[in-house]
This record gives C-alpha cells, structure tokens and sequence, in this order.
C-alpha cells in the first residue's frame, strides 16, 4: 500500500492554505506579556504586608517581564522578514524596471533580470547584475523583457558632455 505525502508541508512552503492555517492557530496555551504582567501586579497587589517582596525579587521578576517582551518582538519581527524574503523570492528571475537620477538631475530607467534576494538592516534588495536595487524602488515587475528604451544593469554608460 502507497503513502500519501502532502507537498503542502514542505518547508519553507508559503503555500496560500498555510499561510491560512498559520493564521489560524491560536496562541491560547502561552503566556503573552500581558499575562505575566497581571501576575506580577496580582502577586503585588496579594503579598503580606509583614513580609513585602524583597527588591532582588521584584527586579528580577521586572527582568523577566522584558525578555519575555523583547522575545514576543523578536519572534514578530523574525516572522515578518521571512513572509517578505518569501514573497520578494517569487522576484527571482523576473525582470524589473527601476529609475535613477544622473548628476544633471535627470532621470535614467533601468532594467535588469533579478538574480537574488538580499537583506541588509532589515530592507530587501533586488541583485540585479552588479547592481544592489531597494525593493520600494521598483516600479514594474514582468515575465519578460521589458522595451527597449531603459539601460539593462550593469551597463550604466557615462553620460558625455559635448
């Protein structure tokens, strides 16, 4: 008898229907940082007067409470670069256009085939040839060569002063 195997659980698989189900999960079973502040102000609020917490304990307590934030950040934000790095990924291949201005102030289009995908400081960069191009920048993405009329990368002439 054959095994099924599901190619919708490949990682990393930004399939639509698991992006769905991802969504979906419910984080019921962990303690976010608003759970564990409203313990620590119910611990406060419920401690013996004749034997308050000590000030080692409170801090730490306090330290606790910012890892646990600076976690929950992190893992927010390490979610978002791996949705964008996915989705920039389907670029890979495509050609794209992009302008750029010239010393003159004019404005010069080019195009490129993307090569890859690049992340540096938390922005995604197209590598297009020699050139490093912000996503934001882009203004079309196609299946095929774009007109001709706009530089490919690479091939940035110098403008000649008559």
């Amino acid at each position: 008898m054959a095994d099924s195997v599901s190619t919708s659980n490949v990682w990393p698989s930004y399939h639509k229907s698991n992006v769905q189900k991802a969504a979906e999960k419910s984080s019921s079973n962990t303690l976010g940082k608003d759970q564990f502040l409203s313990i620590l102000v119910t611990q406060l609020r419920n401690q013996d007067p004749m034997q308050p917490m000590q000030d080692k304990e409170f801090i730490a307590q306090m330290a606790q409470f910012t890892s646990v934030e600076q976690l929950m950040n992190m893992a927010t934000e390490i979610g978002k670069l791996r949705q964008s790095i996915g989705s920039a990924s389907s670029m890979i291949g495509k050609w794209v256009e992009w302008q750029e201005y010239d010393e003159e102030g004019q404005i010069i289009p080019f195009n490129g085939k993307v090569d890859s995908i690049l992340s540096k400081e938390g922005v995604l960069y197209a590598k297009i040839g020699d050139s490093e191009v912000a996503l934001d920048y882009l203004i079309s993405i196609s299946e095929s060569q774009p007109a001709q009329g706009a530089e490919s990368a690479g091939e940035k002439d110098e403008v000649e002063e008559a």
